[in-house]
């Protein structure tokens, strides 16, 4: 389709949010404060019946507050605005998304609170809001918003997975990111990416097609196939580009609307997160710097201790009962205990259930396989919903591993892959972890070395408090609910 690009093709107009993204756009202001006219209305029963605190003898009618209300109301959606809560990422997780909603209403909460003293005070409109109801109000809000944010994202998969309410996009490179690209954007509708073809230089032969996109032409054709397709979305999948020949594209991409997305380059990975620095006045780029040390490390540390003590005692009694019945199935041990590698490389022993046969490895270590014969069929189910690694908790428990990390391997597989893995060992930069960002989002069991190596090194250079806290909670919801690694 590259010659169809010629002086004489009919070019459209550049697209423009069609009425479907225009009425989802409303629908979504519509529907945050239909929930929180609800929520503000809920707050003020609750204060009449719940007896969390004490209950009033006397309250002022509802329509008193009338004036507080529409400030709380203000004050929340003009945060959510600010804070791009109506602009959603699209690949945000509902972890995520609830953790901006209750930051932005937390705050949007307290200046009301305080603002209605202020500008009330004094005047007619002036009314008691106790900190009962405030309490009440604000816990509301939150929850009534999520809820509603989860109805009008569920209403949005389903149009996208009928491939409605997409972006049209356009994908420069054929090479093996841009079929990983391709291939997420085909798992994952909801991303709502509609790719109309794949663009190539004009040194490669312009037929053919990249996971079953058509190429349709070649670089100097992007001005004319982003105005006669239409085009939103540009991704340039060329890690390995010169800067200058970046450039270009760039420059070949800005039409309009069209939002330009990168591949980071092999110097970017192999660098990790970049900071700028000076040195009196010299700048400096700071290529590693790690984000888990100082206080941080006690933190995590505290977090481990009382995850796996609680979850020890919690888990005791379906424990105890898992290693009886592993015993009555097959004849062996019901732990199973296997020497992994852990922090600055150093060997410790894992505890797991036994989920294959006592004569598993009687031939040496092997890589476990789908349908794998040597597994039991309670080791299947353990496998399936990952029980097998709850006794870990004891590793947690005196120091070996953490709740979340890097996931140790057996130290015959480490020396095979840190010499065709770049930066394979620094992952051993910290503890071992029950679970994991790569393991979360998808990468476990048979999956690529060099990409789970990707995450668990974003994860060690980019490591907070709720990032372990989104982990540990995204796998429960995994476990319990069996639900899409992306979802949450």
């Amino acid at each position: 389709m590259a010659g169809d690009t010629s002086p004489g093709i009919t070019i459209p107009t550049p697209s423009r949010p069609s009425w479907l993204r225009r009425l989802l756009h409303l629908s979504l202001i519509g529907l945050d404060l239909a929930m929180l006219v609800m929520a503000f209305f809920a707050g003020y029963i609750a204060r009449l019946v719940l007896p969390f605190f004490s209950i009033p003898d006397k309250i002022p009618v509802f329509e008193r507050y009338l004036p507080t209300m529409a400030l709380h109301i203000t004050l929340v959606m003009v945060l959510l605005y600010f804070s791009r809560l109506y602009h959603l990422p699209r690949a945000i997780t509902r972890l995520d998304h609830l953790r901006k909603i209750v930051g932005t209403i937390t705050v949007a909460s307290l200046m009301a609170w305080g603002l209605q003293e202020l500008l009330f005070k004094g005047t007619d409109l002036h009314v008691d809001y106790p900190r009962s109801m405030f309490f009440y109000v604000w816990v509301f809000s939150a929850v009534m918003v999520g809820v509603g944010r989860e109805l009008y994202q569920s209403v949005r998969l389903r149009l996208r997975r009928r491939g409605m309410e997409r972006d049209n996009l356009l994908l420069v490179g054929t090479g093996k990111i841009a079929r990983e690209i391709t291939g997420k954007i085909k798992e994952r509708p909801e991303l709502g990416y509609n790719i109309v073809g794949v663009v190539v230089s004009s040194k490669i032969k312009t037929r053919g097609n990249v996971m079953g996109y058509p190429i349709i032409g070649t670089y100097e054709d992007l001005p004319l196939l982003i105005d006669a397709h239409e085009v939103e979305q540009v991704i340039i999948a060329l890690p390995d580009a010169q800067r200058a020949e970046m450039v270009d594209l760039i420059t070949l991409c800005q039409r309009g609307r069209v939002d330009i997305k990168i591949y980071p380059d092999m110097f970017s990975y192999m660098a990790g997160d970049l900071n700028v620095d000076d040195l009196g006045g010299t700048p400096l780029i700071t290529v590693r710097d790690i984000a888990l040390r100082g206080w941080r490390l006690s933190l995590k540390r505290a977090l481990d201790m009382l995850g796996s003590f609680f979850g020890l005692i919690f888990l005791s009694p379906l424990l105890l009962l898992t290693a009886i019945i592993i015993r009555l199935e097959s004849k062996g041990p019901a732990f199973y205990t296997q020497l992994r590698m852990g922090l600055d490389g150093r060997p410790f022993e894992m505890v797991k259930f036994r989920t294959m046969r006592q004569d598993a490895e009687a031939h040496g270590p092997g890589w476990t396989v789908e349908n794998d014969p040597r597994v039991t069929r309670l080791g299947s189910l353990m496998r399936r919903t990952n029980w097998d690694e709850i006794p870990q908790l004891i590793n947690v428990l005196v120091g070996d591993m953490s709740l979340v990390g890097p996931r140790p391997e057996r130290p015959v597989y480490v020396l095979k892959f840190r010499e065709r893995i770049p930066r394979y060992m620094e992952r051993h930069r910290e503890k071992a972890g029950m679970t994991g960002w790569a393991q979360v989002n998808g990468l476990r069991g048979d999956t690529s070395i060099p990409q789970r190596t990707s995450y668990d090194l974003w994860y060690v250079e980019n490591w907070s408090l709720w990032l372990d806290i989104k982990i540990i909670l995204r796998t429960v919801i995994q476990m319990v609910m069996r639900r899409d690694k992306n979802a949450y």
